[in-house]
């Protein structure tokens, strides 16, 4: 199936590519920017992945033969734009953000310039890839900010799909995720998966307090030197799962001093109330260093409440909530064409929220030292590349940025206050990827590092603090300018 995820994608792009063939405008030089315009469940911010699966897709462009495309351009009127599609192949350039990295409103993730019928097939498959992947990432961020315990994805059952299952557990990974049940994921990632057992392990045993204590004394003999978790609530959690789980780790020697770990789960009750219970029965036979490893369709919110309730839980699982990014499983990025051949242009809307900014962009994320907290971002700017805000930033001068929306608002950073740091980096130059090539733990890490640089106030998951996220004084009178040759011509405009 893989070599098909190029082709994912909707035949309005096709048509549309063979009217720019026949009109002369396939190589027409142009220029696309994917980003989103509101993240889900009010974040301030959300998280990238799937940059990398963006790079295989494009990659796959020109593997199908001209028999594939006549399945849905049939006739002779496609013929000639058959056969260049199947020897088409990507010769330009993708600029994209790193995977771990935090991403605002209407900020380019992606950045697409290549020949116009080149960058228009690619809007469908890079946005299935790009909003499935943020959604579940953008997500597991939240669930993660909600604990200070570890948290671990298991949701694959849930996912819609294998390929969601597998990359959505890569990207949860990446946004904080301690681990992901997902063996798929493991094994293409270089990372183990866990996993514990199922109420059906227990029941394998038959439906008696004694076959729950031989379905626990087995799955200890034929785990010892792995983790040990055994599930407790499959009959009644107090009054036998955890007493039998504790004569079931006597019996086979398991105590403190077990150098890989050993606990119980929960899965079902009232989790709060069962895990202060659990401890107080754990620690009263001695096992204090038994962990408690809670699931039961958790998220973000009911993880806070038990911590809340004083909960002993040491650790959660989360499925469908973060597998599917439940409360909100559509996220937003659209892909729009920001310039073509060399002029900048933009989309007018009668919504105010669909204007987008126009040009070939560049993000620069402004860095300060706190003298208490180390480094941390004070704004993001979008300037045109290679207008004045960007060479002022680029050289370390003193710049100005102003809120669109209220130009009283505004904020000076003076040289030599502050570093900063290009957001979009070059991943595929003229059709061969360059990207640097990082690991699941080091996009996981680069994540976290970036989480840290944040305030606390930006952080948090409930009215999160406004974070400065600005356009180029170059690239606002850029936009004004269109906008108002374009009025113009509206109030102008009549027909016979």
């Amino acid at each position: 199936m893989e070599k098909y995820y190029s082709y994912c994608s909707d035949k309005y792009q096709y048509t549309m590519g063979k009217s720019f063939m026949d009109c002369g405008k396939a190589e027409e030089a142009a220029i696309f920017n994917l980003f989103y315009r509101k993240a889900p469940e009010n974040n301030n911010w959300a998280v990238v992945s799937g940059t990398q699966e963006i790079i295989e897709m494009v990659a796959g462009l020109g593997s199908m033969d001209e028999e594939f495309f006549e399945k849905f351009l049939p006739g002779e009127d496609y013929a000639s734009f058959r056969k260049y599609l199947a020897a088409l192949k990507f010769t330009g350039n993708v600029y994209a953000m790193r995977e771990g990295e935090i991403a605002f409103p209407n900020q380019p993730i992606v950045i697409v310039e290549a020949p116009l019928v080149q960058a228009q097939i690619l809007e469908t498959p890079m946005l299935c890839i790009m909003n499935h992947q943020m959604a579940v990432a953008t997500k597991a961020s939240r669930v993660c900010r909600a604990t200070d315990r570890p948290v671990s994805e298991f949701g694959s059952r849930r996912a819609h799909g294998p390929w969601a299952a597998t990359y959505g557990a890569k990207a949860a990974i990446i946004a904080g995720c301690a681990s992901s049940s997902n063996i798929l994921t493991g094994v293409l990632n270089g990372v183990p998966s866990t996993g514990t057992m199922a109420h059906s392990f227990v029941t394998s045993y038959g439906s008696s307090v004694e076959g729950e204590h031989r379905a626990f004394c087995d799955y200890i003999k034929t785990h010892e030197g792995e983790n040990l978790i055994l599930l407790i609530d499959t009959y009644d959690t107090l009054r036998c799962g955890v007493l039998n789980a504790i004569r079931a780790f006597k019996e086979n020697g398991i105590d403190d001093s077990y150098p890989y770990g050993y606990g119980v789960r929960l899965d079902s009750g009232d989790l709060a109330y069962l895990s202060i219970k659990v401890r107080e029965i754990l620690d009263a036979h001695g096992l204090r260093g038994c962990k408690i490893f809670a699931t039961n369709s958790l998220d973000e919110y009911l993880i806070s409440d038990l911590e809340r309730q004083g909960a002993r839980i040491d650790s959660y699982g989360v499925g469908d909530a973060i597998a599917t990014s439940k409360a909100a499983p559509c996220f937003g990025n659209v892909y729009k064409l920001v310039q073509i051949g060399g002029t900048p242009v933009l989309k007018r809307s009668e919504d105010t929220i669909k204007l987008i900014n126009p040009g070939f962009q560049i993000t620069y994320r402004i860095i300060v030292e706190d003298p208490d907290s180390g480094p941390r971002f004070k704004a993001d700017v979008t300037c045109m590349r290679g207008d004045d805000t960007a060479r002022r930033i680029e050289k370390g001068e003193e710049f100005t940025i102003y809120d669109e929306q209220d130009r009283f608002k505004h904020k000076t950073f003076q040289a030599g206050a502050y570093s900063a740091k290009p957001l979009q980096l070059q991943v595929i130059k003229d059709g061969v990827p360059c990207m640097e090539e990082h690991t699941l733990l080091q996009k996981k890490a680069y994540f976290k590092e970036n989480l840290q640089r944040l305030g606390p106030s930006e952080r948090r998951l409930i009215n999160p603090h406004y974070y400065k996220v600005d356009i180029s004084e170059e690239m606002r009178a850029h936009k004004i300018e269109i906008l108002e040759r374009i009025n113009k011509e509206i109030e102008s405009f009549t027909i016979d």
